[in-house]
């Protein structure tokens, strides 16, 4: 296999991911090469592209959205990507995509222990689990939940999805993704983003992996606006890291697989589409640590709403309505004083579905666990536990930190509408709704 080297950067990109030159900035317009010199100069799209090249633009947008929104790429690869034989279809797996329609929408709280890890050969695709969502995929509004487990890498294989970009959240096992713009790691603790139609291939630098992928079949993920929080705050453009050029030059049987129209799709390449030499756009995947989240809180009395905690948004057409919000509950301190500081009994017009990459989470003393997740859905009432309630109704309320986990939510505008795999899962917690017994009558007239 020949793989050659983005020779700007100083550090060559180590075998498991480690020195990985980035180009910071969220929705920059960033360029690369990976060759002096295959980066046309003054054009897009000269009569004879450098280095005998070709030229291509990806558009992640409609060309006529208006600049702040348009997302698009121009690539400089040794093949276009129109240089392929005809897609079949191959079976879907335990991956599913909207309208879900197996099982009525249910209103019941739900919670799940982690998905079990494969006992038999598993790449990320094939251990993709949907979990449920909502919208249209051919409409292109709404998500699909996801988990995934898996025990290799894809090898010979490549994967995009042109039904929606994928937000990767891992929880066990670091990855290596292989995108047509360069390298990413991601591990526990981190999100990748991938762009809509970005080929791309996930190599496990562990032996075993699991974690959650929200598919957003609508308008792309956004930073959310601040408003009277003022130009600074909760996730700063410059954590979020591109990659720069990485091509592949392999002439061997690549098998390159296509979410489309809700189903997968694949044809034999007789060369790696990992090919782009050059590139500049801002239509790019990106990695970013949920570290560096700059948490915003009370510094006075009582709890903000979690929405202060979102990273990441992909609007509506109704301003403030996300399509899907991906919100962090990363490290922080507690200072409200007379306040009940763990999140709040509510319901709510949105649908929640959590998943904890670490630790514990503040309003659950136990059953919610690293690589577990639950679905809360419109307006189904929930809160902290019985054990919490009761531990936070008496605690002293001195300066805590809140440093000993790591949760997530995808938060979305409509109903999330399971699948029958995920009702029926061995893995789904019966009795859920029992961590809220004892609950009782404290009212004292």
């Amino acid at each position: 296999m020949d793989v050659t080297q983005n020779s700007g950067t100083a550090v060559a990109p180590a075998a498991d991911g480690d020195g990985l030159a980035h180009s910071p900035g969220f929705g920059n317009e960033h360029s690369s090469e990976a060759v002096p010199g295959a980066l046309p100069i003054g054009r897009n799209a000269p009569q004879r592209a450098p280095l005998g090249l070709y030229a291509e633009q990806l558009s992640g947008t409609a060309f006529t959205e208006p600049r702040a929104h348009n997302r698009r790429s121009w690539l400089y690869r040794i093949r276009p990507s129109a240089a392929h034989p005809p897609f079949h279809r191959i079976p879907d797996g335990q991956l599913r995509s909207a309208p879900f329609q197996d099982v009525e929408p249910d209103p019941n709280r739900l919670r799940w222990d982690p998905l079990p890890l494969p006992d038999e050969p598993t790449d990320f695709v094939r251990g993709l689990v949907t979990v449920g969502g909502n919208g249209d995929v051919m409409r292109r509004e709404g998500i699909g939940i996801h988990w995934y487990a898996a025990n290799r890498s894809m090898d010979a294989r490549v994967f995009s999805s042109s039904d929606g970009e994928f937000l990767i959240v891992p929880q066990q096992g670091a990855l290596l993704l292989r995108t047509e713009l360069g390298l990413l790691r991601a591990e526990p603790g981190h999100v990748a983003l991938i762009p809509r139609g970005i080929r791309f291939r996930v190599e496990l630098l562990e032996a075993t992996a699991r974690g959650y992928v929200c598919e957003n079949y609508g308008r792309p993920f956004q930073l959310p606006d601040l408003g009277p929080i003022g130009a600074n705050g909760l996730a700063n453009a410059r954590d979020f890291l591109a990659p720069v050029a990485f091509f592949e030059d392999r002439d061997e049987d690549i098998e390159v697989v296509n979410k489309f129209g809700g189903h997968l799709w694949a044809a034999s390449y007789d060369h790696s589409p990992l090919d782009v030499v050059a590139w500049h756009g801002n239509h790019v995947p990106y990695v970013y640590d949920l570290r560096r989240f700059n948490v915003l809180g009370s510094i006075s009395y009582d709890h903000p709403d979690p929405s202060i905690f979102t990273v990441l948004t992909a609007p509506s057409d109704t301003p403030g309505l996300a399509g899907v919000d991906f919100v962090v509950f990363a490290p922080r301190w507690l200072v409200g004083e007379d306040t009940f500081r763990p999140p709040y009994f509510h319901r709510n017009v949105m649908s929640e579905f959590m998943g904890l990459v670490e630790g514990a989470y503040d309003a659950k003393a136990r059953g919610f666990v690293p690589g577990g997740s639950s679905l809360h859905n419109m307006m189904s009432a929930h809160g902290p536990d019985r054990a919490t309630f009761d531990r936070a109704g008496a605690a002293e309320l001195v300066p805590q930190k809140v440093d000993d986990g790591l949760a997530f939510m995808f938060e979305t505008r409509w109903p999330v509408v399971p699948t029958g795999a995920a009702l029926g899962a061995g893995h789904r917690q019966q009795g859920y709704d029992r961590v809220w017994e004892g609950l009782g009558r404290n009212f004292r007239p």
